[in-house]
């Protein structure tokens, strides 16, 4: 029997499609994977250096003005547009759900998802984090960068 070299090869040598893309997706995966493991420790290792050297620099208190972000002309705004907007957010989910209890919006309620519950409660979350931090950092910001003399038997150098 003489093949025809024009004719196509058996249907079970040629991988088809979904697998060639299944081995493809699973590649992807397994390199998003390990890209994520590089950030995850390189975020990790500079949240370290950046909580020693903030350390180090309360435990040997600044007695220089702030510069760069810490400036009073970008801090205050900052720390006022996030205090306003973690308010707002919890004012527009006490309206939400006073609305949702009223007597009239009964009939039309609908149970909500788990989904959204979880991102309700992660919105009241972070806007009550938010809060505390705004206000640990107007708390303890003159204590870090304090602008005034050192004290007694502290020189500007050490």
């Amino acid at each position: 029997m003489v093949s025809n070299p024009n004719s196509e090869a058996p249907p079970a040598a040629i991988p088809d499609a979904s697998t060639r893309l299944r081995g493809l997706s699973g590649a992807t995966l397994i390199v998003a994977l390990l890209q994520s493991i590089c950030t995850a420790v390189l975020t990790i290792s500079g949240i370290r250096v950046a909580i020693g050297l903030s350390a180090l620099a309360a435990a040997s208190g600044v007695y220089a003005p702030a510069r760069g972000f810490h400036q009073d002309v970008i801090r205050i705004p900052m720390l006022t547009l996030a205090a306003v907007g973690a308010l707002v957010n919890l004012a527009v989910l006490a309206w939400i759900w006073r609305l949702r209890s009223r007597p009239s919006a009964q009939w039309r309620r609908q149970e909500h998802s788990a989904r959204q519950k979880r991102a309700e409660r992660l919105q009241v979350i972070l806007s009550i984090v938010t809060l505390i931090l705004v206000g640990l950092e107007v708390w303890t910001h003159p204590m870090v960068h304090r602008t005034g003399p050192p004290p007694p038997g502290q020189s500007r150098s050490s």
